[in-house]
């Protein structure tokens, strides 16, 4: 194997997160994501010694290295909350969230940024300079809740996903990610998930090579490529900048498969996981393949 890129998909963990090394194996993955808990509640079983001799021994006879596994923190975590109740019921499960990909060897955990929940009047909301100070202020939120919670925590690399900036979401522009990795204080304890479909309907065009270069380029310049560490593959329902979050099957939507080539043939997207969560689960199998063959040796 010559190229060294490493695709699967976001599996499921029922049963014990030890059934994910098997649900990757079965669709020929070579990376995967998982919940290492059920993303849908607060609290969770701490992990027994026998659930993690499975995990262990299953990773182990998979050949997947750990920091091709990209887990995802739970969907409830908001670490820009603007209550206070709710903002510590965050860190304190985010906390838990790195704690366990600790104990379960895991290198990263990839989880989206926040949401400021202001409504802002449609006035407001034409008002830049209104709007950067209401985002400012819950991405220093957010930056100071990453902060705490490495503080309490080792090894485990906290990756920000960017976001589509559907509702109050940020993490949206590139400038968001860059102005929370400048905040927080352990930089080789910070990085970047790239969602295809989120990228693309930010805004940030992928479609042809001119794009796809300009987009990077300006991803380089903003945040850095020595942030990235995990991609989600998915295309996109939405149309370039709809800001709307639903993703397609790949060649499906209205990205196209230039870009999956384009990135399948991308020195800089190397060694990290590449995650589908497109929306056919049954075909994700050949959508693996597929990116595969997309390889120029």
């Amino acid at each position: 194997m010559k190229h060294n890129k490493f695709v699967g998909a976001h599996v499921s963990a029922s049963g014990g997160v030890f059934n994910a090394v098997k649900n990757a194996e079965a669709i020929g993955a070579k990376a995967f994501a998982l919940f290492t808990k059920n993303q849908k509640r607060w609290d969770a079983k701490p992990l027994d010694a026998k659930t993690l001799d499975k995990w262990f021994q299953a990773l182990e006879e998979s050949g997947i290295e750990p920091k091709h596994i990209l887990p995802h923190d739970s969907y409830l975590i908001n670490l820009g909350h603007p209550e206070e109740e709710k903002l510590i019921k965050s860190r304190n499960a985010f906390v838990d969230e790195l704690q366990r990909c600790e104990i379960l060897g895991l290198e990263r955990l990839n989880f989206h940024p926040g949401s400021h929940l202001v409504k802002l009047s449609a006035k407001e909301k034409r008002d830049e300079l209104r709007v950067a100070e209401v985002e400012n202020a819950c991405l220093n939120v957010i930056a100071e809740s990453i902060n705490i919670a490495l503080d309490k925590t080792n090894g485990v690399k906290a990756v920000i996903e960017n976001t589509a900036g559907q509702g109050t979401n940020l993490g949206y522009k590139f400038e968001h990610l860059a102005y929370i990795i400048d905040k927080v204080e352990d930089k080789s304890r910070v990085g970047v998930c790239i969602d295809t479909c989120h990228m693309f309907t930010a805004g940030y065009d992928i479609r042809t090579r001119e794009t796809y270069d300009a987009t990077w380029q300006e991803f380089d310049n903003i945040v850095g490529f020595e942030y990235l560490s995990g991609m989600h593959i998915n295309d996109s329902k939405p149309p370039l900048g709809s800001r709307v979050d639903r993703h397609h099957s790949l060649g499906e939507g209205e990205i196209g498969l230039d870009a999956f080539r384009f990135i399948m043939n991308d020195e800089r997207m190397d060694d990290i996981p590449l995650v589908l969560e497109t929306i056919d689960e049954s075909i994700w199998a050949q959508e693996i393949e597929m990116l595969y063959s997309f390889i120029q040796e």
